[in-house]
């Protein structure tokens, strides 16, 4: 995602998102025109303010970008800052895990040659005090990536059980002091429920050990962490959505994935080595059609921002990417 003032930022805006360079190397052989593709398609699955859309449209004539957004003022923007380059952009309100639908909508034969997802929260997002994502400024406990519908994080803290609260806190955030955390915000809940960002930083604070406090950034990090991905159910939809983005991509088409925390790499990587390793049972001596790999992997594990790149946005400096070719087509599971 893209780091800047979003208070500060013209949707016209020549910033450079994370990896710009390096995602675009890797989506070019599939945004090549050939006789048979006049019009490549591009999914930009997490479309944020548009800037790696812009990139790609700037660098190719040709190419449709089809972007993909929950939040609707995120969309608005990318809108605004897209609007240049008329039909070959169009923005779509959904989810990722929702690509079949959005692309059976916007895309001449309901395929994409490409696919790029940028995950996480947004810098719009954080920057925007009355989103609820950020703990190093006050504002009401929302954190919902769409804010037309579900629950926000502080409903999710009124609600749900102390046991479910736990399971929150460690699952989603691996905080290991996720049992005293939430006994605080039990113990509060009914006289003085936490609405705000600041209370929940400071009772996260005031829960842990001191000696916790000086290490590792702020203490709230985790806990944010973990009730964002539980309010906007971040890794149910990626678990649905990559495998829909491989069915939907054609062959030859590519996949670039940018995470910024091992829970959501987690399933990029599993999702990604399974489709490059063969099925072919045990004891066959010839593979299978079916059961060839149907992803050639593109990059060696996950790389990382360089020292520079993490200079020029610090928000690259957790990023870890991973590419993959489509070799062969496949229907997503049921």
């Amino acid at each position: 995602m893209e780091h800047q003032n979003a208070e500060q930022r013209e949707p016209a805006s020549l910033h450079v998102p994370v990896l710009a360079d390096r995602c675009v190397e890797l989506l070019e052989p599939a945004l090549r025109v050939t006789p048979d593709r006049p019009r490549p398609v591009l999914v930009d699955a997490t479309l944020g303010l548009g800037g790696h859309s812009e990139l790609v449209l700037q660098r190719f004539d040709a190419v449709k970008v089809i972007g993909i957004d929950r939040d609707t003022e995120a969309l608005r923007l990318a809108g605004e800052r897209l609007e240049r380059f008329g039909d070959r952009f169009v923005g779509a309100h959904a989810t990722y895990d929702q690509i079949r639908d959005v692309l059976a909508e916007h895309s001449e034969d309901g395929r994409a040659q490409a696919v790029l997802m940028d995950l996480g929260v947004s810098s719009m997002q954080l920057d925007l005090a009355d989103r609820g994502f950020a703990y190093a400024q006050d504002g009401p406990l929302d954190m919902r990536m769409d804010t037309s519908t579900g629950i926000t994080a502080a409903e999710l803290l009124a609600e749900a059980s102390e046991r479910e609260l736990r399971r929150i806190l460690l699952s989603y955030g691996e905080e290991k002091f996720a049992g005293r955390i939430v006994a605080a915000i039990v113990a509060r809940r009914e006289s003085d429920p936490v609405v705000r960002t600041a209370q929940l930083a400071e009772l996260v604070r005031d829960s842990i050990p001191a000696a916790a406090r000086r290490r590792g950034g702020n203490p709230a990090k985790r806990t944010f962490q973990a009730l964002r991905i539980a309010v906007n159910a971040e890794l149910e939809v990626l678990a649905r959505a990559v495998p829909e983005a491989i069915a939907m991509v054609t062959v030859g088409g590519r996949l670039v994935v940018m995470s910024y925390q091992s829970l959501e790499d987690r399933i990029v990587k599993r999702a990604f080595a399974a489709g490059a390793t063969s099925q072919t049972p045990p004891g066959i001596p010839v593979e299978l059609p079916e059961h060839r790999p149907y992803l050639r992997l593109l990059t060696r594990g996950a790389e990382v921002a360089d020292e520079q790149e993490q200079l020029n946005n610090p928000r690259s400096a957790s990023v870890r990417l991973r590419a993959a070719e489509v070799t062969r087509n496949r229907e997503a599971a049921a």
